[in-house]
Formats: structure tokens, sequence, C-alpha cells
């Protein structure tokens, strides 16, 4: 049997539902143990969650949260794993002989492999993004914030921020175990069911979009419990919804572009890096360079429109199989 199937191993229905399962054991996995789960005290009207405020508070900064927090998703992330694996090991003949076969089908389908080019390890497909983050990479510039400028230090902008309990959460742990479960897991069982990849690319994102509303209950919390903390809790999750569903389109497009779950995993550690752009902010602090910022944000939008397609090719890649592939014309699941 090959690790490609002629025929969809599930049906439509059966990938939303796996789909939404993979979602709520992920951010279920957040409030399954004590340790995680945030705290808030009653009658509290504002303030910090994670500092010495004379509350008996835990927010998700709070370190202790963030360590229980760190191990839940990786647990949980290896179970969503193992749940692609037992829907393709259960769909194709629950038979220890197909084990291996099993196996390999998974790894292939949650593009747990780097893709090469020419017996190296192809690097364009990690700079499509960071090409579009031009723009705010040239205002770090002005500001003297890359490496090796004037207020860079190892020390504090790489040690500190990517190796502190925050920095593992936000630039390790949670991009990782984040693009395997949204990414791999759920568009894999997607492709399973015979989706087309612009079913995937555009309505995959959604699950990863709905999993960050579970902030707004902090934030109502945090903000004092009342009609301007609801008002503050909606927008910030409408907002978060927004932009995390636009980064999944992405995340997506370059997962089934080169059938590779690294580009996503990089893209989403380097977005975390840069954060949210801030073209009004930068233009009213450097007014002098205001026309080179805005050609800068320009040049990083024509360049990512430009090397999309050709630096996210990638040959033998079954979840977008290219012009001339004898696959192209002939679905395979």
């Amino acid at each position: 049997m090959q690790l490609l199937f002629a025929q969809p191993l599930i049906t439509t229905s059966s990938a939303h539902l796996v789909s939404l399962g993979l979602c709520a054991a992920y951010v279920g996995s957040l409030y399954l143990s004590k340790n995680a789960r945030i705290k808030f005290s009653h009658g509290h009207a504002k303030g910090s969650l994670n500092g010495p405020n004379g509350y008996d508070e835990r927010g998700r900064d709070h370190p202790d949260v963030i360590r229980a927090r760190l191990v839940a998703v990786s647990i949980a992330t290896v179970l969503c794993c193992l749940g692609v694996f037992g829907v393709i090991f259960y769909h194709i003949g629950a038979d220890w002989k197909n084990l291996g076969i099993a196996t390999k089908a998974t790894a292939l389908r949650l593009g747990l492999h780097l893709s090469f080019s020419s017996s190296t390890i192809d690097v364009l497909p990690h700079l499509v993004v960071p090409f579009l983050f031009f723009g705010p990479l040239f205002a770090s510039y002005l500001g003297g914030q890359l490496p090796g400028q004037r207020y860079w230090t190892w020390q504090r902008n790489v040690a500190e921020r990517f190796f502190g309990i925050m920095g593992l959460r936000t630039y390790w742990v949670g991009p990782i175990t984040e693009e395997i479960v949204f990414r791999a897991c759920v568009l894999s069982v997607y492709h399973l069911s015979g989706a087309s990849r612009y079913r995937m690319i555009f309505l995959g994102p959604l699950t990863f979009g709905l999993a960050h509303v579970h902030h707004a209950w902090e934030t109502f919390n945090r903000y004092g419990r009342n009609v301007a903390a609801a008002k503050r809790a909606i927008f910030s999750s409408i907002f978060q919804f927004a932009y995390t569903t636009l980064f999944g389109f992405l995340a997506s497009f370059l997962f089934l572009r080169t059938g590779s779950i690294f580009p996503p995993i990089t893209a989403h550690i380097f977005c975390n890096t840069i954060g949210v752009p801030e073209l009004t902010w930068e233009l009213r602090r450097y007014p002098k360079q205001k026309k080179a910022i805005i050609i800068a944000y320009l040049i990083g939008i024509a360049g990512f429109v430009y090397t999309l397609l050709p630096w996210t090719k990638t040959n033998d890649n079954f979840y977008w199989a290219q012009d001339g592939d004898p696959r192209h014309s002939s679905a395979k699941y």
C-alpha cells in the first residue's frame, strides 16, 4: 500500500469534527491542570494579574502558569499528532502490518521533514515573510535596534528575550506547537477528506483564530468585569481573531506549498519577534524619514508578492503538485 491513497479516507463532516476536536484538545489543555488555569480575585477592579499587587491572582503571564501551560500544550500537540495517526491507521485497516505505513503516511502529511533543493536545505521559503516585513525592519534600523547597532545587546535582545520563561512560550513552544496542531494536523485531516487547497488555505485557519478567543475572559477580568471591560475584551478578541486568521492564511499557504511544517514555524517565530507593524507610530517617531519608511514598506510588499510563488515552489510535494508532475492531474490523498 502506498503512502498516498486514491480516494479520500474521511468525509468532509468528519474532517470538521476532527479539526474542532484538535482545536479543543489544544485549548482545553490550558485549563485541565490546576496550575495552568488563570485565577482572579473577587472585587478586584483593575491591575496586573502577575505582580505583587496584593491580590491572589495569576494571569497568563504568571511564571507558574506559563510553565504549566508549556507542558500542557506540548502533551496536547503529541496527542493531536497521534490523533492524525489514528485516523489514518483506522481507515487503512487497523492491522499491525499497516503500522509502518500509517506512521510514514502521518509523518509525510505533517510535514515533519526539511525541504531540500539540489542536495542542500532550501532556505528561500523561510525568507518570504521576512521580506514582507522589510518596512518594520527598516524602522528598527533607524532606531538602532538591529544586531550590531548601538541599542542592541546580546543579553537583552537575545538571552533575556528568547530564553526567559516568557520567551520560551512566545518564540519557541507556542509557535512550534501551534503550527504543528493548527497547520500540520488540521490541514492534513482536511486533505484526507479531499478538500481543495483553496478551501484548506481559507477555511482551515478559522480554527486557529477561534483558538485565541478564550483570551477575552482574562481581559474581561483584568479590566474590571464591567461594561467597559466587556467592550475591551470583545474588541481585542475581534482584532486578535482577525490577525491570527490572516496569518493562518499565509502559514497554511506556506505549509501546503512546501509540504513542510518548518517554513510556517519560522514565519510564526519571526512574526512574534517583529510584532504587528506600526506604520503610523514609526512615521511619527521618524518624521524626517517618512518617505523612506513608506518606500521600505512598499518594497517589502512588492518583494513578498514577487517571491511568494517562486521561493516556495517545492518539488515532489503532493500537497501542491506542480505542472508536469503526474500527480497534478490525478488527485492523491
